[in-house]
C-alpha cells in the first residue's frame, strides 16, 4: 500500500512576512500571541522544535532554550529567518515536511506549532509526528484556527454561510486553509497521549474598528485579560493549547539527532555537503546553513 501523503502548503518565494505581518497592521495579533507564548512557555529548556517557523517571527521568544530548531517546508522562508536570526549559534534551520519529520524519536523537550496546523489537510497525522519526536515531560504549545468563533456562529445563524461551526469536522474555507473545532483538537491530542494543561483564547478584538479606536497597548492588555477564560470557552478565531507528554525525562542525552524521512533510519553519515542515509542511500543536502530533508520524487 502506498504511503498516505497529504498535500503540502508551500510558501516558497512568498512575501508572507512582509505583506501579512510587516505592512498589514497586525501589531495587535503579534503582540497578543507574544503574551500567550510568555504565559505558556517553560522558563527554560534544552531543545525547542518550532514547526512552521516561517521567517522566524516567533523564534526569539524561545530564548530560554539552549537550541532552537526551525522547521518549514519553504527554504526561502528559512532564508528570511536566517537573515533575521543569524546563522550558526543556537539556531538550526531545517526544510522538511511536518508529516515526515527528519528527527529521531523523543528528541525534543519543547515544541510549538503556531499558525501552521491550519494548513494541515491531515491534522491528526501531523500531530502524531509531533508526539513521536517529543520526550516524556516535554511541553507542546499548539495554536489553531477555531471554526467555533463568534463571527462564524453569527454568519451561520443568519444563513450567510453553509458550513456549521458546531460540527466537529474541519472546514476548508480556502485551498489548504482549515478551521478546527476545539473539541476535535482536544480529542486528537488526548488520543495521541498528550495531557492538556491550559487553553488561552487569543485575538478577541480582531476588528478594524477596534484597531483604529483603541491604542495598541490597551488593546493587547484587554485581550490578555479576556484570554484567561480560555479553559471555559473557545469562541475566538485563534486558540492556544499547552499540552505535556506524561512522564519524566530519562536524563540520557541521545547522540542521534536526524533520521531519514524516507526510511526512518537514524544511521546518517555526515559529510561536507550534508547527510547520507546509510540504509537507503538518500542524500540530504546542507546548503548555506539550511538542511533540506524534503522528499522530491
Amino acid at each position: 500500500m502506498a504511503d498516505h501523503t497529504p498535500p503540502v502548503c508551500d510558501y516558497t518565494n512568498s512575501d508572507y512576512q512582509s505583506s501579512f505581518w510587516d505592512s498589514a497592521n497586525r501589531a495587535y495579533e503579534d503582540a497578543a500571541e507574544a503574551v500567550a507564548l510568555k504565559r505558556l512557555l517553560p522558563v527554560s529548556g534544552r531543545q525547542m522544535l518550532e514547526l512552521g517557523a516561517g521567517a522566524g517571527r516567533n523564534s526569539p521568544r524561545y530564548a530560554g532554550y539552549q537550541r532552537i530548531v526551525l522547521v518549514d517546508y519553504s527554504r526561502t522562508q528559512l532564508e528570511q529567518a536566517q537573515a533575521r536570526l543569524g546563522s550558526g549559534g543556537k539556531y538550526i534551520f531545517v526544510a522538511a515536511d511536518i508529516y515526515k519529520l527528519p528527527f529521531v524519536d523523543g528528541l525534543f523537550d519543547g515544541s510549538t506549532m503556531i499558525r501552521a496546523l491550519h494548513h494541515m489537510a491531515d491534522a491528526p497525522l501531523a500531530l502524531k509526528q509531533v508526539r513521536r519526536v517529543m520526550q516524556p515531560g516535554g511541553v507542546f504549545i499548539l495554536e489553531y484556527a477555531s471554526k467555533l468563533n463568534l463571527k462564524a456562529i453569527g454568519r451561520y445563524l443568519l444563513g450567510k454561510q453553509k458550513w456549521s461551526p458546531f460540527s466537529r469536522e474541519p472546514v476548508e474555507f480556502a485551498k489548504l486553509n482549515f478551521d478546527f473545532h476545539p473539541a476535535a483538537i482536544r480529542q486528537w491530542l488526548k488520543g495521541l497521549g498528550f495531557s492538556l494543561q491550559r487553553q488561552l483564547t487569543v485575538s478577541h478584538l480582531r476588528f478594524p474598528l477596534f484597531k483604529r479606536l483603541i491604542p495598541l497597548k490597551l488593546l493587547v492588555a484587554l485581550d490578555a485579560a479576556f484570554s484567561l477564560t480560555g479553559d471555559l470557552w473557545q469562541l475566538t478565531p485563534s486558540v492556544f493549547v499547552r499540552s505535556v507528554i506524561p512522564g519524566q525525562p530519562d536524563g540520557q542525552k541521545t547522540t542521534e539527532f536526524f533520521q531519514c524521512p524516507a526510511c526512518s533510519s537514524s544511521h546518517q553519515l555526515e559529510h561536507e555537503s550534508g547527510l547520507k542515509c546509510r540504509d537507503c542511500g538518500r542524500e540530504w543536502p546542507l546548503e548555506n546553513g539550511i538542511y533540506d530533508f524534503r522528499i522530491k520524487e
